[in-house]
Formats: C-alpha cells, structure tokens, sequence
C-alpha cells in the first residue's frame, strides 16, 4: 500500500524551489452558494481582485443571481467582510455571458454542490476559457481530485488540485490542499505560499481519500459521541457539558455545533461519508440516530430555523429529549464526580481516571477518545502525510485544543496504546481491527525536530517553504521543539523587554489577557527607557492573543473599595505618560496587534508610531461600558487625528463619528474596520495570516529607523469647540427623551464629548495636547466617584458584560 500512496503525494519544491511563486492578482470562484460567496468575500479581503459566478437570472440582469449572493454577504453572521464596502470589490457574473472574464485570472475555484456529475460539467464548460498557466482548483470537501480531474485537458490537469476552505472561510484557519495524481509539485508549492501568505491560512496537505483529513477524523468523532452517549443513555445537554472546554473542544461541543452547522447539513456529510467510506471498519457506525433524522424531517433544522437539538421558549434554552419526544429545559451539567476528574491539569492523570472509573459519564469520555485515537492511528498512513497534520488540522478545522495524537502521546503513549489494544480484545472498541504495527515502535509521534509519517515509516520535519520563513512563532505541536523565546535585556514581574535580532526589541505583557495595572505602567516606562538605550527600534507585541483587554478592574475595584482615589488618580496620570512615552520615544515603536485590543490596550496601539495588524484585531474604546471615558490619550489622539484630517478646519464631521463610536462602545470587526473607525491610520498595515505580524512589525521598524527617525512634534490641535459640543449635546438629549439612554449614559457621553471637542473653547481654536488630557483626566476621576460607575465596573469584573444602569 505505501508505494501506492507515495505515488499520490506530489512533493513540495520547498526552499529549492527556483521558481519564484507567481503573484495572483485576479481570481474567480465559481458558484455563489454560501461557501462560494464567502470564499469571494475572503479573497477581497485580502486585496485580490475576484469575480463570482451564479448561474445565469432570467431578466435583463443575467447576473442578478451573483450580485444577490453578493449582497447577502452584508447581513450573514459572523461578517464574512472586513468591513461592509469590500462586498462593492466583486464582481457578479454569470455562466452564460460572463465566461470571458476567466481569462484575466490567476486563480479559478469552484465552489458549487457537492455532485460529482455537475463539478465535471462544469469544468468541461470553463476548460476553454482558461488562461494558460492558470491555477484551477475544487472546493470539495471530500469527492475524488482525481475523478473530477478527469474531465480537464492534459495542459490543464497539471494545474489543477482540491483547495478545501472550512466554515466561515474567514475564520476558521484550515484549508486542505489536495493534489491529483497529475498535479505538478510546484502548483502546489505556489497555492500553498498564497493561501499561508495572502489569505492568511493554515494549510494542510491531504491525500485524495475520502473526506481528506479534519474530516474524516472529525465526522467519524462526532458519529462515535452520538453513538456512545445514545448506548450509554447520556443526554444531548450532558454530552456537551462533557465534550467541550471541558476536553478541549469548542464551547459548543456536539450537539450545539451541530444546531450551528445545520442539522439538515450534518445529515448530509455523514450519509455522504458513510457512501464513500464503503472499506471503512467502522462505516456502520457513520450515521446518525432516527431522533435526529426525524428532526431533520420536521424542518427543525438548528440555529438557522431557531430549533434543532435545541430550542428557546420562553426565555428558556430546552434540548430535545428524544425519550419523550419532545423538549425539555436544557439544566444538565456533567456529575461532581466527573467535575472532578476534569478539573485535573495532568492530561495523563485525566485520561487514566477516565479509563479507570466505572462511572457512565467517564466510560463515554474514555469510549469516544479511545475510538478517535484508534481510528486515527489505523488511517494515518492512507490520509495524511504524519501525524502533526492530522493533529494542526483537527485544531485549525475543528477548534480542538490538542489533536488526537497530541492528546494520546500526553497521557503516555505506550500506556495508553495498551488499554486501546484490551478494548478491541474485549470488544469493547467499536472496531476488531488491530492497532498498526507502526504503534509499538514509538514512544511519541512527535519528537523535537519532526513527526511520524505512517506513510513511509519515517520522521517528517516541517515544510522548507519560503513563506513560513516569516513565521517566528507557528503553531506548534505537543513535543514539538520550544518555540524560541529569545533574549531578554529587561524584565518585571508585568513586562519583559527581549529580542530576537539584536537591534530591535520586543516588550510585551505578563498579566492574565495582558491587562493594564499600575505595574504594567511603570514596567512600560522604565522598559521604553531601556530600550533607548539598547535599540534601534522597539515593537510592541504579545506573545499570546488578546493584545490587551485593557485596564485591570481589579485593581480599578480594590482602589474604589479603600476610597484611595489619590492612588487612581495617580494610575491615570501615569497611565498618560506611559502612552505619551511610545509617541516621545527616541526610537520608533511599531505596534503588532491581533486579537482584542479594548480600551486602554486601544490607546497604547494609537500613540505607536506604526501598527501591523492581523485582519483578526477587534480594537475599540469601550469605556463607557463601565461608566468611564477613555483616558489614556484616546480622546486626545482622535482629536489631532481630526486636526490632521482637515486642513480646512471644519473637523467636526469626523468627530461626530468619533463620538458616536466612544459613546456606544463600539468595537471595530476586523483591522480594516478600525482604519475606518479611525482607530488605525490609513498608513497603518493589516497583515492577515497572525502569525507574520511580527516579522512585519520588525521590517517596519527597521525602515523607520533607518530613515532617520524623530519623534513627531507636538503640534496644536484645532477642535471643534463649544459648538461642536452643543451639536453633540442635542443629540444626546433627544436620545435621552426617547428613552434610547439613561441618564448616567448621558453624563458619560457628555464628558466624552467635552473630551473630544476641547471642551467650552471657540469652534476651530487650537489647544496644546495637554489641555485635552486634562479633559480626559479629570471627568475620568468624577466618574470613578461615581456609584453608577461603581455598579458598571463591578458587574464587568462579575460577569464580563456591561450593564445599562
């Protein structure tokens, strides 16, 4: 069998490569459903000119159909768009007139129904209208590559492989890149640097099996957690107590995943599945149970029909209890017992405790991890080239916390094949057949330098590709080789200031989520001080997401309760000197930011001299969901961003919006989004694969240092003054009188307002920056002494959520 599939598995050219990747500047996708559509959405995103084909409408408008598909972009949930104009960039067409444009494209995708007789329709309709050289690629999730090329031109085939986005294609990280057996290696090497580098994803290399790899481990997973949870009488809402964070799966876990997925899409994946996996020892477990067919019938479909496996009544949240077919209040939680083994930290202690114990709810946890590690091992060798893609892709595709090999080889490799082995000699394992020879060999199947493939019985190091020589901190796999940590010159309990080339440092944040305290203050003081001295250049960067979730409230809430304002005054004095350092600062200092970046991590992103953010960075000034303005130079850095916007003065149009966007809490959707929020410059870089921003930020620090870099000077900001705060002024007050804000909001945007305007001030006059902090500062302080704010903040420390008092 291994020479066979060794002939299927197309090589990468990797760092030998001689050819450079080419540049896709156009693509197209064809088919404008709901993966096609976003997919068009995705490549936009990213700045690549795309056209989207539907079948032809019938009217005048014959690409009524793609520019209807287009539009649905705007109001689909999660945002498929980086911000809602980048829906104008594509462009509708149609199948009957519009094949012409094919011909300016580097890129061409499919993304139509899964039937193989229409896919190979198509591609025999567009063959004549392609380029030469273009790259042509399925979106398949799981029909034959090979099959689908058959119908393609010689010329043709060679450029042609599977491209499988997940769901949304925005954000979920996985795509599998599968060959034919005619691809040429290096198409595969150009796709791969464009999907990584480009469209900012995690690529896996799958063979043209069945449901390629997250797939089929992950649609096999979630047939084994029915079938165990119905055998051993568990019920919907205890398996997903059970089979989420609680073992490292999404919050959703099984059930509520699949009322996101669809039930009627679920339905359809695993009887496709069981179609095509006819030599699969486990087939016959592949399908669903009547209950669920039967919801599927009654057009309770999950979350699209707001009823599937769940429902909301009355406020309530019930699950469907096919005992009594009906619903019932969905209040189950997994047993204290249970609680108990899964609070343990020790993955090999958990898992032996899951294996040793007797109790339902732990015989299904062994049972369904058991069989997802055994059905793993024994399809290693046919569906992935080792065993660190089958874990990154369950991660990337699946949002699980630790892959299945991960997972085995943390409980202890050996210890555990054993009890896999006694299961299927009991016949407790849901399949005879025997652990792969290859098990008993290994102590791991991820050493330091390299994981195993089953394929050939050898150790595969990670890919040589150019493009993820920008990556200095990939994801990595458990027993993998430590991430480099790097030098560090300066450190505090809440900073460290290191590097990984010697003129340019690094600070980053030690606190939980990287919130912002008073030693997180100082530590960025004495560390911009230090880096002067060392460096050329400084980058702002954490080493985990979220880049910071702002102020500490605890410490906000510890001052409040001792009534020691004189301490918070200080906090935010200082917390005005920290930021206005990065701005004065010697040495340039680039921002790099992905993930949240909320309130005072906000501003600290704003007085960078350059930011390069992952499209993925949710930045906004949400203050006033604690009863609080911004007052870390938020307010005033908006303010001089309006005074340079407008050389003829007039700068209340942007700060209208500015208010608008403090006032409601706003939080921007993408790094796109925030240029436009005005969060982040138009000069600012938005970078979409997370993992490169880093080697970004260093590159834009570089060039700043090299030309010669100063601190700006500080000029005089022109503010809109006393009438722009009596415009602002009316608009709170007919909110107000309709209800739509309390009156503790009022005052809270009011002072943002005075903040943003320079306060009672002639419209147009110029202020010094400090005039505005001040404005910042001393409402800031009144706030705080204030119960309503008291109440806001500390329901957020509770709960997370703001409250509307």
């Amino acid at each position: 069998m291994s020479s066979v599939l060794k002939s299927r598995m197309a090589p990468r050219a990797g760092a030998g490569s001689e050819r450079r990747p080419r540049y896709i500047r156009r693509a197209a996708v064809l088919g404008a459903g709901v993966m096609g559509a976003q997919i068009a959405a995705h490549l936009v995103n990213a700045g690549v000119e795309t056209v989207l084909f539907e079948l032809p409408a019938g009217g005048a408008d014959k690409d009524a159909n793609a520019r209807k598909a287009i539009q649905g972009l705007r109001k689909a949930q999660p945002t498929p768009l980086a911000e809602p104009a980048v829906a104008d960039r594509i462009v509708p067409a149609n199948y009957d007139t519009g094949l012409g444009q094919l011909g300016d494209c580097d890129f061409v995708i499919e993304a139509i129904a899964e039937r193989l007789d229409l896919k190979r329709e198509l591609f025999a309709r567009i063959a004549p209208h392609l380029p030469a050289e273009v790259l042509l690629a399925s979106n398949t999730s799981g029909l034959s590559i090979n099959a689908l090329a058959e119908v393609l031109p010689d010329a043709v085939r060679e450029r042609f492989c599977g491209v499988h986005f997940f769901n949304p294609p925005r954000y979920m990280p996985l795509v599998e890149l599968i060959p034919s057996r005619s691809t040429r290696p290096a198409v595969l090497d150009e796709l791969e640097t464009f999907l990584v580098g480009t469209l900012g994803k995690g690529v896996i290399r799958a063979r043209d099996t069945p449901n390629f790899v997250a797939n089929r481990i992950g649609v096999f997973s979630i047939a084994a957690t029915i079938h165990h949870a119905e055998r051993l009488g568990i019920p919907a809402d205890v398996v997903d107590a059970l089979t989420g964070p609680a073992i490292g799966r999404p919050k959703s876990a099984t059930f509520r995943t699949a009322d996101v997925v669809g039930l009627d899409t679920l339905q359809h994946v695993v009887a496709g599945s069981a179609k095509l996996l006819d030599e699969d020892p486990w087939q016959g477990y592949i399908h669903l149970p009547d209950w669920l067919d039967g919801l599927v019938a009654q057009g309770a479909l999950g979350q699209k029909t707001r009823c599937g496996v769940y429902r909301k009544q009355a406020g309530r949240i019930q699950v469907f209890d096919p005992a009594r077919g009906d619903y019932r209040d969905a209040r189950q939680q997994a047993d204290e017992a249970l609680q108990a083994i899964l609070a343990e930290r020790d993955p090999a202690k958990k898992l032996a405790a899951l294996h040793d114990s007797d109790h339902p709810q732990a015989r299904f946890l062994w049972a369904i991890q058991r069989d997802v590690f055994h059905y793993a091992a024994y399809w290693l060798g046919e569906i992935a080239d080792n065993a660190r893609d089958v874990d990154l892709a369950m991660r990337w595709g699946f949002g699980w916390t630790l892959g299945p090999f991960e997972t085995w080889q943390a409980a202890g490799w050996q210890r555990v094949a054993q009890w896999i082995r006694a299961d299927i000699e009991s016949g407790q394992a849901l399949a005879a057949v025997p652990l792969p020879d290859w098990v008993d060999t290994l102590d791991a199947v991820h050493r330091p330098e390299a994981s195993w493939s089953a394929l050939d019985y050898g150790w595969h190091p990670r890919s040589e590709l150019p493009v993820y020589q920008r990556q200095y901190f990939p994801d990595r796999v458990l027993g993998e080789a430590d991430q480099e940590t790097g030098v560090t010159t300066f450190e505090t309990d809440a900073v460290r200031l290191w590097h990984l080339q010697a003129d340019v440092g690094i600070l980053s944040f030690r606190t939980p989520q990287n919130a912002i305290g008073a030693d997180v203050l100082e530590g960025v003081l004495a560390a911009v001080a230090e880096a002067e001295q060392r460096y050329r250049a400084l980058v702002l960067w954490q080493p985990k997401a979220p880049f910071s979730v702002g102020a500490n409230l605890k410490q906000v809430v510890d001052a409040l309760e001792r009534e020691d304002y004189d301490a918070l005054a200080a906090m935010v004095a200082r917390f005005q000197q920290a930021t206005g350092r990065l701005r004065q600062a010697r040495i340039p200092v680039v921002g790099a930011v992905r993930g949240m970046a909320l309130g005072g991590g906000c501003e600290f992103v704003m007085h960078c001299d350059h930011v390069v953010a992952a499209l993925e960075s949710y930045l906004g000034l949400v203050e006033a969901g604690v009863g609080l303005i911004p007052a870390g130079g938020g307010c005033k850095e908006l303010a001089r961003r309006a005074s340079a916007l407008t050389p003829d003065g007039d700068v209340f149009p942007f700060i209208r919006n500015y208010f608008e966007m403090i006032a409601m809490g706003k939080v921007a959707r993408s790094a796109v989004e925030a240029r436009r929020f005005g969060l982040l410059r138009p000069s600012d870089t938005v970078v979409l694969n997370p993992h490169e921003i880093l080697h970004v930020a260093h590159a834009h620090a570089r060039a700043l240092a090299e030309s010669g870099y100063r601190p700006p000077l500080e000029t005089p900001v022109r503010v809109a003054g006393k009438a722009g705060l009596a415009n602002l002024k009316a608009q709170l007050v007919n909110l107000h009188a309709g209800g739509f804000i309390s009156d503790h909001d009022f005052a809270v945007a009011e002072h943002a307002a005075a903040a943003l305007c320079g306060g009672e001030v002639e419209a147009g006059s110029t202020v010094p920056e400090g005039w505005l902090l001040k404005l910042e500062r001393e409402p800031f302080m009144a706030l705080l002494r204030s119960d309503k704010t008291r109440e806001r903040i500390v329901h957020m420390l509770k709960t997370g959520k703001p409250l509307r008092n």
